[in-house]
């Protein structure tokens, strides 16, 4: 049985929760809070402690499940919980992903243990159908298209402005580019003539709104290179989207193997719960990662590094009977 730990308890905790309850080779020793454990009611009944209690169960949790934001926390703590733990985290800011890999890795090394960063649908399932939809059709171009749907990430990033009380992010595909692309057009598009983000903020009252949407517009890795609308709404109407927090995305490889016959690779995600889903993506490679460190591998992966059989509870006669 794989011995589990949840550090963090907001949608993405909750997915995890979910996900490691329907695990059968799992076992949940505790969700690890920063808020007061007493008041934290998970949608599963497991055991629910403070993160400054981390420290006792050394040695009796296989690997950490770290549902914490890519803007500050996980880069914050990942390499202090990494000294103690194996960790796998859902770190989504794509431009930083090598220097949080190198951090990591080193800290890892060091310590003897393990860490699986950037887990989730994307980075993670659509880095996989990235890598495999190039190695098979190398004359080729690449596209990804991301929502309609929530980020969690930007949504997240949003939230930690000064003068922010709570906020919603929706990436929304711009249709020409998408269509353009599944007519086999091949066209050359820019970040901003892919998406559209439209954010949904509610701030404490006497905050600066146009400070705010410039930060917003402004942020790098995040907001800088699209076109960004903000709307400033009541935080019920924040929690009212907050209810459905549905995504989705495409990743297509457009190409030729010949001058006469061209190919279009597809892979598409329609997902009703983006935190759900994601937690379910981060549970299947904390079997891999709790696999992996039994067998002595340190240091820092990521989905490219990890053989796909690790990911699954079927030993490896049911995945050639049954899958392949």
């Amino acid at each position: 049985m794989i011995k589990v730990g949840i550090v963090g308890y907001g949608n993405l905790g909750r997915g995890v929760t979910l996900a490691v309850n329907n695990a059968e080779d799992m076992q949940c020793v505790g969700i690890f809070t920063r808020r007061n454990p007493s008041e934290l009611k998970p949608v599963v009944d497991f055991p629910v402690y403070s993160v400054d209690e981390l420290q006792k169960f050394k040695g009796q949790i296989d690997v950490l499940l770290l549902c914490g934001g890519s803007a500050t926390d996980l880069p914050q703590n990942t390499a202090k919980l990494l000294k103690d733990f194996n960790t796998v985290d859902s770190f989504d800011t794509h431009a930083k992903i090598p220097e949080y890999f190198e951090k990591l890795d080193k800290v890892a090394k060091e310590n003897g243990t393990l860490s699986a960063i950037s887990i989730g649908w994307d980075p993670g399932v659509f880095s996989i159908a990235r890598m495999l939809f190039g190695a098979v059709l190398p004359n080729g171009c690449d596209y990804t298209f991301w929502g309609k749907g929530v980020s969690q990430g930007h949504s997240d990033a949003i939230r930690r402005i000064d003068g922010v009380k709570n906020a919603i992010q929706y990436t929304i595909p711009k249709q020409e580019a998408l269509e353009s692309v599944r007519n086999g057009l091949n066209p050359s598009l820019t970040t901003r003539q892919k998406h559209l983000r439209e954010c949904f903020v509610a701030v404490e009252e006497g905050a600066d709104k146009l400070s705010i949407e410039k930060t917003i517009k402004e942020m790098p890795n995040y907001f800088a290179d699209y076109d960004t609308i903000v709307n400033f709404v009541s935080e019920q109407e924040v929690k009212d989207m907050q209810k459905k927090l549905s995504h989705g995305g495409f990743v297509f490889r457009s190409g030729n193997t010949t001058e006469e016959n061209a190919h279009l690779l597809e892979l598409s995600l329609k997902l009703d719960s983006n935190p759900e889903f994601t937690g379910s993506v981060l549970t299947a490679y904390g079997r891999a990662v709790a696999r992996l460190a039994k067998e002595g591998v340190t240091g820092c992966v990521t989905v490219y590094d990890v053989p796909l059989k690790y990911l699954s509870p079927m030993t490896n006669e049911q995945l050639r009977a049954k899958l392949l």
